[in-house]
């Protein structure tokens, strides 16, 4: 694999440390600035936001620069956003620098993706997104738990610097990682990219995105009370519980990613089966400690084979203008952060149970069964070329020559 993808991972680790502390830091900033930690939660649904309206927008608006360009300057307006998240004199001014933050968030996994797959050879695409997206999980393992503690010992304004930091030598390994020759300005344009995502099946793999990760979201937003209150954990406990989930999740992200290069339909329906087997077990693994635990790890493994085929399914059937409708899925993959957080949290209020969230979730996995279906059965009416792996072409659109690759 490229050492440019390393470039991507670094970026990744950074978006991924920025999304997630937050939650960790929430009472910190709420005593910091007189607020309640409800209030100071909203600085979380800013930067969600900012990731919703920013992947589509910036990935659109750059539809015709050079790619290395435009990670750069992607990861420039990050680490603007996280400076001034450090620097912010109160609530409001956090709160809008939030917002800024998660503007480059989607566009830079989006158009990184696109980046990834166009450095290896065709039969190591799904592998060389999983490389890109390990900079995410890994993340959750040490760059949320550091900078956590970096928050509570230094305060959280250190913690943002230090995030910016992380930009910075982002922005230095894409300009000397990735040469220029491998990202040039796309052929396409914005027309082509909008003529992408026109596309039906695009639009029905973006909806498995939604349904599918808002299954893992339905379950993981809730944890903390289901370690708590049904494992017994105490609560000083969970932030080792959780980086657990994130070693689970750079399993399940490696061995995705290899898998879908040799059968991204298979990997992509075991996957699904997966998070419905797990969470539907979560109310028995959720009765003692050590298989809370285990509960924990197998849902981060389940939940990330899904990706990098879910990634390269939607880049595939918009494959005359990937950029946009790539950048598109990172924006669907928030929506589902919100959406199954509010259907699991439907599920606690009810009175169901400290772990329906779990079964809420197994049954929003089934509904991504479903939706995933419903995309191969149009992919099958479709013209699918007879090779190896399963290239769907977007709908109206010709099918693209294939571009010469360096390793």
């Amino acid at each position: 694999m490229p050492l440019a993808l390393l470039a991507l991972a670094v970026g990744a680790f950074g978006l991924g440390t920025t999304e997630f502390v937050m939650m960790g830091l929430l009472p910190d900033v709420a005593d910091d600035l007189h607020i309640s930690i409800p209030t100071a939660g909203h600085l979380v649904s800013a930067y969600a936001l900012g990731v919703v309206i920013g992947a589509p927008l910036l990935a659109a608006l750059t539809a015709r620069l050079p790619r290395r360009t435009v990670l750069i300057s992607l990861m420039g307006l990050f680490v603007a956003g996280n400076a001034l998240s450090a620097l912010a004199p109160g609530y409001d001014s956090l709160l809008a620098a939030r917002f800024l933050s998660g503007l480059p968030h989607g566009a830079f996994f989006g158009v990184g993706a696109v980046v990834a797959t166009g450095l290896v050879a065709p039969e190591r695409k799904a592998r060389s997104v999983s490389l890109m997206f390990m900079g995410l999980t890994v993340a959750n393992i040490a760059g949320v738990p550091v900078a956590t503690l970096m928050g509570q010992h230094l305060g959280w304004r250190a913690t943002f610097l230090g995030v910016s930091l992380i930009g910075v030598a982002a922005m230095a390994a894409v300009y000397f990682l990735i040469h220029p020759t491998h990202t040039p300005a796309p052929a396409s344009g914005l027309r082509g990219e909008l003529t992408a995502l026109r596309s039906l099946p695009v639009w029905l793999a973006l909806a498995t995105t939604v349904v599918g990760f808002g299954a893992l979201f339905s379950a993981y937003s809730y944890i903390t009370p289901m370690l708590t209150h049904s494992a017994g954990y105490a609560e000083a406990s969970v932030t080792l519980l959780l980086a657990l989930f994130g070693v689970g999740a750079t399993i399940g992200n490696l061995v995705g990613g290899r898998l879908a290069d040799h059968a991204m339909r298979g990997t992509l329906f075991g996957g699904l089966a997966s998070m419905v087997a797990v969470l539907l077990l979560f109310p028995v693994l959720m009765r003692t400690e050590w298989s809370a635990a285990l509960a924990v790890v197998l849902l981060g493994i389940a939940a990330f084979i899904t990706g990098s085929p879910l990634q390269l399914m939607v880049m595939e059937r918009a494959a005359a203008g990937p950029s946009l409708a790539s950048s598109a899925n990172q924006a669907a993959f928030n929506l589902a952060n919100a959406g199954g957080a509010w259907i699991g949290g439907a599920a606690l209020a009810a009175g169901f149970g400290a772990t329906s969230p779990a079964l809420a979730g197994a049954a929003l996995a089934i509904l991504g069964l479903g939706v995933a279906a419903v995309a191969f059965a149009v992919d099958r009416s479709r013209t699918i070329p007879p090779t190896g792996r399963e290239r769907v072409i977007a709908s109206h659109v010709p099918e693209p020559t294939e571009p010469v690759h360096s390793s």
